[in-house]
């Protein structure tokens, strides 16, 4: 059984790089333990919706940038 994750785990640790920040970093600067960092980039754990802002906030983007395409499209297929 697998679960749906609210983010990309590639998009996320793509923006992290581009951005020159480590998990650590990117962790510090979303005020979550660098455990848990690496468990949303590997797509182990699901983001929730607060960590997403954070960590589109941190990384300078939007959420949906962070998000799977089929999530980040939904909202606007009405």
């Amino acid at each position: 059984m697998s679960t749906r994750l609210n983010q990309d785990p590639a998009r996320l640790r793509r923006r992290r790089v581009e951005a020159g920040l480590t998990q650590k970093d990117l962790a510090r600067l979303a005020e979550v333990t660098k455990g848990h960092m690496s468990l949303v980039e590997g797509g182990r754990r699901g983001a929730s919706p607060a960590l997403l802002k954070r960590l589109a906030g941190a990384l300078n983007c939007e959420i949906a940038d962070l998000m799977p395409p089929e999530l980040a499209t939904a909202g606007s297929a009405a």
